[in-house]
């Protein structure tokens, strides 16, 4: 409502427009608070990273046990032959081709059990290793990606 004053118009706030800016302003600061009995759930084990190294014969897993999870293989083929990565048990996964005294790298979920890591390519031993019960969660650990 406009009421004049002198030679200016002010707006006069009537009581029911007042009500109705009071009730938008609380339905605001209701909406901002959140839920506070959600679940806290805990981190993911950080991911394991192991060593492959393919060469002179065999394949080398280092370390030769680690807990399930995720895991992040980096993988030197050291010899003069390209090579695939194969690991075989209860999950089976294959690297990309690895280039002759090349890197590469293989990310994977591994679940408990008997593995065993053997290439294509070059002529060469396979490994066995083992995956154990799943790490522990990386909740209380600083300086994590």
């Amino acid at each position: 409502m406009l009421r004049r004053r002198g030679r200016a118009l002010v707006a006069v706030a009537t009581r029911p427009a007042l009500v109705a800016a009071a009730a938008a302003v609380m339905a605001l600061i209701a909406a901002g608070c959140g839920r506070d009995d959600f679940e806290n759930d805990p981190r993911p084990p950080v991911p394991a990273e192991i060593s492959v190294k393919i060469g002179q014969g065999e394949v080398v897993v280092s370390p030769r046990a680690f807990g399930a999870g995720l895991v992040n293989f980096e993988i030197a083929n050291l010899g003069d032959v390209p090579a695939t990565l194969t690991i075989d048990g209860p999950i089976e996964t294959e690297s990309e081709e690895i280039p002759a005294r090349g890197n590469n790298r293989l990310k994977t979920e591994l679940e408990t059990g008997t593995y065993e890591a053997s290439v294509t390519g070059p002529e060469a031993k396979p490994f066995a290793f083992e995956v154990g019960p799943e790490r522990e969660s990386g909740q209380n650990q600083l300086l994590l990606p």
